[in-house]
């Protein structure tokens, strides 16, 4: 007969501490060592025992009916000192440089507008709540052969980028091409990339790097243009999904109309920030603009990236309705040198009903004084 066995000794209170400890850094480890798989339009690919992350990231995109074109500008943070980004796109894509100004011009253009309004009470902002100082308030394709698996179709130099188009007809003949090139496709970015490979997409494969050896990525990047053919204007976001932090897009929409998303894919409403038509442009948003003159601004936040279930499609909305984002500005209403309309206001009504009281009593003084009728005493009986 087998004898029990006998049970463990509890875990001290000191050997308690010491796996709650190691547990946490274990898990802190993992995510460390974790690279970042995706980010708002494409993937990342860092290297081994690497960590990356985009910080930023904001595209604008023109589409005039057959040209589809997108600016992307990305803001990098992390330890690698190197990663490779894959962009699928629906045709063979031509890849250049894009100029920074473009962005800082779309910020002026789209930038909200300022108006002040008053209240006549004060408020928690103002005096006598806070000694007088006064708040702000907001308001708110052609599908590549069958069996050719990768081929590069073109390779080029970009000041620090190294841009290679590719045809695949396979992730894992893609995985094998970043594999020569020193980076690794993760087993569930290559299943995310099938339905790309289903619709005889494309790719434009970037390898990042610091221009000075040594230098981990991060900080703002060069931008990157790339203009393809186009049937119908498409934003690719399916990569997004493989994210662990939620995702947060900034998309400027240059087309001939209003446009909007067919549907939120997964993340909450798009919020439009601008709609209207250009007028005055010069420089880059002039060269985008040209034959896309309406702009349309939009923000949208995926707390899930998980959930997102394909790429943005635009279509033209149902009218060009112009739009703009008010910021108010609330100031307590005053007069002259920054007199509440209200303190003189209770001022005065107290003045006024102090004056009443006096005009009251003065005339009560005033009043004369009537004597009573003298009192008749009755002669006496018998």
């Amino acid at each position: 007969m087998t004898p029990p066995a006998t049970p463990a000794p509890p875990l001290t209170t000191r050997a308690r501490a010491l796996l709650v400890a190691l547990s946490v850094l274990a898990l802190q480890l993992a995510w460390l060592a974790a690279p970042a798989y995706a980010c708002g339009c494409g993937a990342m690919v860092p290297r081994d025992g690497e960590r990356i992350f985009v910080n930023e990231e904001t595209s604008a995109v023109s589409w005039d009916g057959r040209t589809e074109q997108i600016v992307m500008r990305l803001s990098m943070g992390g330890t690698g000192r190197a990663a490779a980004w894959i962009m699928p796109v629906p045709h063979r894509a031509d890849v250049e440089l894009g100029d920074p100004e473009l962005f800082t011009q779309l910020a002026e253009a789209t930038e909200p507008e300022h108006r002040t309004r008053h209240h006549f009470w004060p408020r928690g902002d103002d005096w006598p709540f806070d000694g007088g100082n006064a708040g702000d308030g907001a308001a708110a394709p052609s599908a590549p052969a069958p069996g050719s698996g990768v081929g590069v179709v073109g390779r080029e130099h970009l000041g620090p980028f190294d841009v290679a188009r590719l045809t695949a007809t396979d992730p894992d003949a893609l995985a094998d091409w970043l594999k020569e090139n020193g980076f690794r496709l993760p087993e569930r970015l290559s299943k995310a990339l099938q339905p790309y490979v289903d619709q005889g997409w494309e790719y434009v494969a970037i390898r990042l790097a610091p221009e000075e050896k040594g230098r981990t990525l991060a900080g703002q990047l060069d931008p990157l243009h790339l203009t393809f053919a186009s049937d119908r204007l498409v934003y690719p976001m399916r990569l997004s999904r493989l994210a662990r932090d939620s995702q947060h897009l900034n998309l400027y929409v240059l087309a001939r109309h209003r446009m909007e998303p067919r549907s939120a894919i997964g993340g909450s409403a798009p919020k439009v920030t601008y709609a209207g038509r250009l007028t005055a442009t010069h420089g880059a948003l002039e060269q985008l603009a040209r034959d896309t003159p309406y702009l349309t601004a939009y923000t949208q936040e995926f707390g899930i990236p998980a959930a997102i279930g394909g790429d943005h499609e635009l279509r033209r909305a149902a009218h060009d309705t112009p739009y703009r984002t008010i910021i108010w500005k609330n100031e307590l209403l005053t007069v002259g040198p920054g007199m509440p309309v209200w303190l003189l206001t209770v001022l005065g009504t107290l003045a006024a009903a102090l004056a009443a009281l006096l005009l009251v009593r003065r005339a009560h003084r005033r009043r004369p004084v009537i004597a009573p009728p003298p009192v008749t005493v009755p002669p006496p009986l018998g």
